[in-house]
């Protein structure tokens, strides 16, 4: 079952991007082709991905600096916290890989974590306070063994392509909406003006539309995706700690906390383990949400506690990695 969790996961995560990327072609062609007429097509896909390009190199080289500052992370050692050193490299070895990721603890209350580092190399692990005060090892090998699994996985990168797709359409979509408020339209002038008046009018159309329900369709893909790599580093997090009770006891505590992670935003909420806005008055419906449902990944990780084959499962999952 573990192994076919992973890679139905992954081959979704792919149906997904491509499909946001998909959108994001689409609608620069619709907009090129409105301002530019018959070859602009092309010249909107070029802005698009050209757009898209820019966002997600000052994402790439600076989101993680960015996402540690916001969450007051503040980096720790082995002298500080001998424990969590300890598990983060257990998990390291056992992910197998060639670099330790950074550590770094928040002075929150609200038991959480996320990770964070587009590659290995420069990959970093965040827990709370609190988290460290609520669980045990057993509970806390599990969350270390998710987050590892996202760095292990390359969730953040995908996450941040895919975040920057959904910024550069929603861009795209408020800049056209406002050219269209404040008087700016097609420049294209058709040789036959009654054949070429109706074909702008039906682009026109076409273009508000897009504006209108692109960003939607792209957020809730967006959405989609990063509930897909949260199911994707649960069943990875089993496969490095041979123990799916641990991380499914640590998800119970940390979704039964009543206290809120005072730096969390909508902004970095999706890079957490459980969203951390569910108790200010912000949880959204399932389709609407960054995270699948807690009882459900809850119940997952359990029906894997039972006859588990671990040799079985190791070679399984090689051949699908």
């Amino acid at each position: 079952m573990m192994w076919e969790l992973i890679q139905a996961n992954r081959r979704k995560s792919i149906f997904i991007f491509i499909g946001m990327g998909l959108l994001l072609i689409l609608i620069g062609f619709i907009f090129g082709n409105y301002y530019a007429g018959e070859n602009g097509g092309f010249i909107g896909i070029f802005f698009a991905l050209i757009l898209w390009g820019i966002l997600s190199m000052v994402s790439y080289f600076g989101g993680s600096k960015i996402l540690l500052a916001v969450s007051g992370a503040k980096e720790v050692t082995r002298d500080i916290h001998p424990q969590l050193y300890n598990v983060v490299e257990e998990m390291r070895i056992a992910a197998n890989l060639p670099h330790t990721p950074k550590i770094y603890i928040m002075s929150e209350a609200a038991p959480n974590a996320f990770a964070t580092g587009v590659k290995p190399e420069n990959s970093a692990i965040a827990v709370t306070a609190g988290l460290l005060g609520t669980l045990n090892r057993d509970e806390l090998q599990g969350v270390v063994a998710h987050e590892m699994s996202h760095i292990m996985n390359r969730d953040v990168l995908v996450m941040t392509f895919a975040g920057m797709m959904l910024g550069a359409i929603t861009l795209m979509s408020e800049i056209f909406t406002r050219s269209l408020w404040f008087g700016g339209g097609s420049r294209y002038k058709s040789k036959s003006s009654d054949k070429g008046g109706q074909a702008q009018i039906i682009i026109l159309v076409i273009a508000i539309a897009l504006a209108i329900l692109g960003p939607i369709m792209a957020q809730l893909l967006y959405f989609a995706l990063s509930r897909k790599r949260e199911y994707l580093a649960d069943a990875s997090a089993v496969r490095l700690t041979r123990y799916p009770e641990g991380l499914a006891s640590a998800l119970e505590k940390i979704s039964g906390s009543h206290l809120d992670l005072k730096t969390a935003t909508k902004v970095t909420a999706p890079m957490y383990i459980i969203n951390p806005l569910k108790k200010k008055g912000m949880q959204l419906s399932n389709v609407t949400s960054t995270h699948p449902p807690i009882t459900e990944r809850i119940s997952i990780l359990r029906s894997m506690q039972q006859g588990v084959n671990y040799v079985n499962y190791q070679n399984a999952f090689n051949t699908v990695k």
